[in-house]
């Protein structure tokens, strides 16, 4: 097998150490050399200068956990470096130890037989951290949220059916006056505002139950955490706008995709970069973010068609802006979405319209230019004989007799 890098090495990453195995083919005669670093600055450095001793070019790591990150950034100046998906370089069953495992990364690296994995620039990496972070700290208030209504719905206190957001402005109000000691449903529905949709005489029959003095510790302090996620996420939202300073005018135009919002360029952003040149095609990009049937046939036959595993921080931001966009009428997404709905089903024609978006931001990004929408009817301009066709067909199941022509200009 033809050696593309006769100077490369393999990295075994850990926690505390590194374990580096140099590779160096002169003819047909190949010597290595493995050497243990420790992870602090200091051990890193020394890395890399004895990699540069031994005049390695190409550097390839495993992705584990955050661990390759900080080798990534000491040697990315340096060396050419290869990111590779764990489970797609796993070394020979019964060989395994911390030696053989950077012998083997060398070995694949040398004949060019690791695929890199998609590593952004440091101010998309960052950028990354910031948007994710968000992003878990929703899920928190979420969950902070859910357990206030759980707290109410113990106390009998069926809030929550009548008020569509418990932490909002008079949900809020009223366990604040719970938490405090109120019982009285008639004071405790005063504390409501008066554009709710629920009638007063409901909000009263809702607030009567059994409130304990337990029932108002466990709200008290789920409340607090609700105001400090809150304070963190707006925090973490004004950082994000100035980290996205660079990336602006590529946030705005982005924002020209039905369903994308401001928060869903963010992450656009922050996932992909804004540099294309990494992704030869828009399919790349699509099958990278697990957006495409997977490649699984044995025998002849196709055993799954199920999507790819791909990345989560952005497949769930599309298939989120997917389904925003299936409520905006006229538009192409939205026509897509129903044109597939009829004959794959939602989830599966939510996909699609979700790497149809990925596809379009793709062009956005590469090209410079803003979203220009096709039309809700462009599948029928393009297909004007088959639709006539079929709605000819469907007429005629159910009893009546057609004569299609072309009406007169």
């Amino acid at each position: 097998m033809e050696v593309l890098y006769p100077r490369c090495a393999g990295l075994d990453v850990h926690k505390a150490m590194v374990v580096a195995c140099v590779r160096m083919a002169e003819g047909r005669q190949v010597t290595s050399e493995i050497h243990q670093f420790a992870t602090s600055t200091p051990g890193l450095l020394a890395l890399s200068d004895w990699l540069t001793e031994h005049r390695v070019t190409h550097v390839a790591m495993e992705a584990t956990g955050v661990y390759w990150k900080p080798v990534w950034h000491v040697l990315d100046e340096a060396f050419e470096l290869v990111l590779a998906n764990a489970a797609h370089i796993r070394n020979v069953p019964g060989r395994k130890s911390d030696v053989t495992d950077a012998a083997w990364i060398a070995d694949l690296l040398a004949h060019g037989l690791i695929r890199s994995s998609f590593v952004p620039p440091p101010a998309a990496q960052a950028l990354r951290d910031l948007t994710r972070t968000r992003k878990q700290l929703v899920r928190e208030l979420v969950q902070h949220t859910q357990r206030i209504q759980k707290t109410l719905e113990d106390a009998n206190i069926k809030l929550g059916t009548v008020i569509s957001n418990v932490v909002g402005v008079s949900g809020r109000a009223i366990v604040e006056a719970i938490i405090a000691g109120e019982t009285d449903p008639e004071t405790l529905a005063a504390r409501g505002d008066g554009r709710l949709q629920c009638s007063r005489d409901a909000l009263v029959e809702a607030l009567r139950g059994r409130v304990t003095a337990h029932h108002r510790f466990v709200l008290r302090q789920h409340l607090q955490l609700v105001d400090a996620r809150q304070a963190s996420i707006a925090a973490f939202e004004r950082q994000i706008g100035a980290a996205m300073e660079p990336f602006r005018h590529a946030a705005e135009r982005l924002r020209t995709i039905p369903g994308v919002s401001t928060i869903a360029a963010h992450v656009l952003v922050a996932e992909v970069g804004i540099d294309m040149t990494r992704f030869p095609t828009a399919r790349h990009l699509i099958s990278w973010a697990g957006l495409c049937p997977r490649l699984d046939e044995s025998a002849g036959k196709a055993r799954s068609r199920r999507v790819r595993k791909g990345a989560p921080w952005l497949k769930t931001v599309l298939v989120q802006c997917a389904w925003a966009t299936t409520r905006t009428k006229g538009t192409y997404l939205n026509a897509q979405y129903h044109r597939l709905k009829a004959r794959r089903g939602a989830k599966r024609a939510v996909v699609a319209v979700a790497a149809s978006i990925l596809t379009a931001a793709y062009y956005i990004l590469r090209d410079a230019v803003v979203y220009r929408d096709l039309g809700g009817d462009y599948f029928t301009q393009r297909d004007k004989v088959k639709v006539a066709q079929r709605l000819a067909r469907r007429l005629k199941d159910l009893g009546y007799d057609v004569d299609l022509r072309v009406a007169a200009v």
